[in-house]
């Protein structure tokens, strides 16, 4: 366990900032991507198996991530499993797709700003969710994440959650580049 504790010594977290998005709603606009293409995950991860991002994890969320000029961005329909209450979506799965979309978000602009071809594998360092309302189990829900600083290894995304659109949770995370020897190192 130091090994992976390690990993993160020379990245510095400001644990103290929360504050998302200012305004929550300026996040809200008509997704403009082609769904026809390959998401990042199938593009550059098909064989991960995380529960949240993972294409060949059977029983996984599978999210599908697409690069949407400087922004991320996903539709995702729940299944009727994922019900906290009647009608609900559970805020785990509210938080797993905020964690795993800001993640490839992550990675996409740290593979971007290093002209790389591939990106590299991210955990996340820090995350911070705010459930802002209860999440309908029966829409499709959009979610839209941006890199708001970054070094060569690490980035902080704001990212958002929208049904029927109104944002219902936000989040702020860091997420950072592995070095080898780290478990994560070669998942993708």
């Amino acid at each position: 366990m130091s090994d992976i504790v390690n990993i993160f010594e020379d990245v510095e977290i400001d644990r103290d900032r929360n504050s998302h998005f200012r305004n929550p709603q300026s996040a809200i606009r008509n997704l403009r991507y082609d769904t026809a293409m390959q998401s990042l995950q199938d593009t550059y991860a098909p064989a991960n198996r995380c529960f949240g991002c993972g294409p060949s994890n059977e029983k996984g969320l599978r999210i599908k991530s697409f690069a949407d000029g400087d922004e991320v961005v996903c539709d995702w329909t729940p299944e009727p499993h994922h019900l906290a209450f009647e009608g609900m979506l559970n805020g785990g799965i509210c938080g797993t797709l905020l964690d795993c979309h800001s993640n490839w978000t992550a990675a996409w602009q740290l593979m971007r700003k290093a002209g790389a071809e591939t990106p590299p594998c991210c955990v996340t360092a820090d995350f911070h969710v705010k459930l802002l309302k209860p999440t309908p189990l029966d829409a499709t829900l959009h979610l839209r994440a941006r890199v708001v600083e970054s070094t060569d290894r690490k980035a902080v995304v704001d990212a958002t959650l929208e049904a029927a659109g109104e944002v219902t949770a936000t989040c702020r995370g860091t997420f950072v580049a592995v070095r080898p020897g780290h478990p994560a190192y070669h998942r993708w």
